[in-house]
């Protein structure tokens, strides 16, 4: 193999390109360790953003690990690896069970029709369009699992109904705030049980990870991580030219060209697919279901992940150092869109799991319900949104 000249005379190696680049993700990580236990009351976005950078910085070094294994110790760095892996995930879990309680809030009041100027009727005695859908629009009630029991919501709404205007003629304004009250009445208990629920999570997610940081774990990783600033443990591979370094990408790239492969992005062609929503809401059968639907996605994210960290060491060589590879999909951009689709498919989980909970009311139940479509109708748009830029820009090889 041909030895690649450096700008300036010499030969890059591939250690020294890798050891960078670990050295600049540790430094990063090390500082936003240091600032993570500042998290007063009232700065949750400031310590959103260092928990973010501490996850961000976390998993950057552990997918070059993945990657570029080879060329360290092999034993160590796939212990630090998982060892990452676990920080990144702890530190930032409370921040995500946060933006899941603000998502699923939001998009019940969306739903409902809260958001407008006047949620039951627009002015001349109809529904809007907005609260109409949530009304009639969604034929499978309440997602599976879920437990009801026969309350005093639903006959307290019909009851209301009978109210009619002077003379004993029905209103249609009083009919449909009449029709609007149980459905306004569930979307206001499933937002108060999804903020009881998510909020109970995010506070065991917190003490979590302020357990972890106090512990021998995590100083025997801050003393691992310490060393990739001056002292990554290369191997004897580590030696040969930069001009290597493309070789383990590729391998990545094939692995996860094969993993799109195994998806079913045909019938991810349509940016609303309805048998995957009815499977999803077929019980009793419902989790399963969506785990063979999800897990194989949750899988090729992580690898659209670790090849995107990969291709970031390949960027950051001296123009020349490494080969031109052919342009594959965007990467970045294949990653967004199955982040949205991840953080769809886990907030659906969480409308599913909190109509479950015991002796529901009817009307919350319904609500959650439609919470849960509406969040599986997220997932299929971001499905949809990867297959277009994978099959219109695909991999080559």
């Amino acid at each position: 193999m041909t030895a690649t000249a450096a700008p300036g005379g010499g030969t890059l190696a591939a250690g020294e390109v890798l050891a960078r680049y670990l050295s600049t993700q540790a430094t990063e990580l090390l500082r936003g360790l240091r600032d993570l236990p500042a998290q007063e009351t009232g700065a949750e976005a400031g310590a959103a953003a260092v928990a973010g950078a501490v996850h961000d910085a976390a998993f950057r070094i552990a997918d070059a690990l993945g990657c570029f294994g080879p060329l360290l110790d092999p034993e160590w760095a796939e212990r630090l690896e998982g060892e990452l892996y676990w920080l990144g995930t702890t530190v930032l879990r409370e921040h995500v069970y946060a933006a899941r309680r603000d998502r699923l809030v939001t998009a019940l009041r969306r739903l409902s029709g809260e958001d407008d100027a006047d949620p039951a009727a627009d002015g001349t005695g109809r529904r809007n369009g907005v609260a109409e859908a949530v009304g009639t629009g969604y034929a499978g009630g309440a997602v599976p699992g879920a437990r009801s029991r026969a309350g005093g919501e639903a006959a307290a709404g019909a009851g209301s109904g009978r109210v009619t205007a002077a003379g004993g003629r029905r209103t249609g304004v009083a009919t449909a705030a009449a029709v609007g009250a149980p459905r306004a009445v569930g979307a206001a208990r499933a937002g108060a049980l999804l903020e009881r629920r998510l909020g109970l999570a995010r506070s065991r997610a917190h003490s979590e990870a302020l357990d972890a940081l106090t512990s021998a774990r995590y100083h025997a990783l801050a003393d691992a991580v310490a060393m990739l600033v001056s002292d990554a443990p290369l191997t004897g591979a580590a030696r040969r030219s930069a001009a290597a370094l493309p070789e383990h990408h590729d391998e990545l790239r094939r692995v996860l060209a094969a993993a799109v492969a195994a998806l079913p992005l045909a019938r991810a062609g349509r940016p609303y697919n309805a048998a995957a929503l009815a499977r999803g809401l077929a019980a009793p059968r419902a989790p399963a279901a969506d785990d063979r639907d999800d897990a194989p996605w949750r899988h090729v994210h992580a690898l659209v992940r670790r090849a995107r960290h990969a291709a970031e060491i390949l960027a950051a060589c001296p123009p020349g150092t490494v080969p031109v590879r052919p342009a594959g999909p965007p990467l970045p951009a294949a990653g967004a869109a199955l982040d949205r689709d991840r953080e769809a498919v886990e907030a659906a989980a969480a409308a599913a799991a909190a109509a479950a909970t015991p002796r529901i009311a009817p009307a919350t139940a319904y609500a959650l319900g439609v919470l849960h479509a509406d969040q599986r109708h997220e997932v299929e748009a971001a499905r949809f949104t990867f297959g277009r830029l994978w099959q219109t820009r695909g991999e080559q090889e």
